[in-house]
């Protein structure tokens, strides 16, 4: 059983940075594909980013493609989503999910392990 953690979190104004953190717990994702999700308030969960388990293939939804970056440092077994240039709209909870994949998914079906989410905030 894979348990994932989440943080990072939190409070920033528009334009701003965060970087969230997923370290698993119980086992090793060096070999899983790992993705971040986002759920907003009174929406659907959403794809945000996914990397494989070599880091060499990452991708990205459309709406946070030249502002966010998904990385994984295997010795540390942590995955981390760089956020910056944030809008109000990236208001959410935010997901890290892994999967037993040898792609690249986007599909949160495709997903075994998810963590409880941690909330980012974007005030305007």
């Amino acid at each position: 059983q894979v348990q994932l953690v989440e943080s990072g979190g939190g409070l920033v104004q528009a334009g701003g940075s965060l970087r969230l953190s997923c370290a698993p717990s119980g086992r090793t994702v060096s070999t899983y594909a790992m993705g971040w999700f986002r759920q907003a308030p009174g929406k659907e969960r959403e794809f945000v980013a996914a990397i494989g388990w070599s880091d060499t293939a990452t991708y990205y939804a459309g709406s946070v493609k030249g502002r966010f970056t998904i990385s994984r440092d295997n010795a540390k077994n942590t995955v981390y989503l760089q956020m910056n240039s944030l809008k109000p709209e990236d208001t959410a909870v935010y997901y890290c999910a892994a999967a037993q994949a040898l792609f690249v998914p986007s599909r949160s079906s495709a997903y075994d392990y998810w963590g409880q989410g941690t909330r980012v905030t974007v005030s305007s």
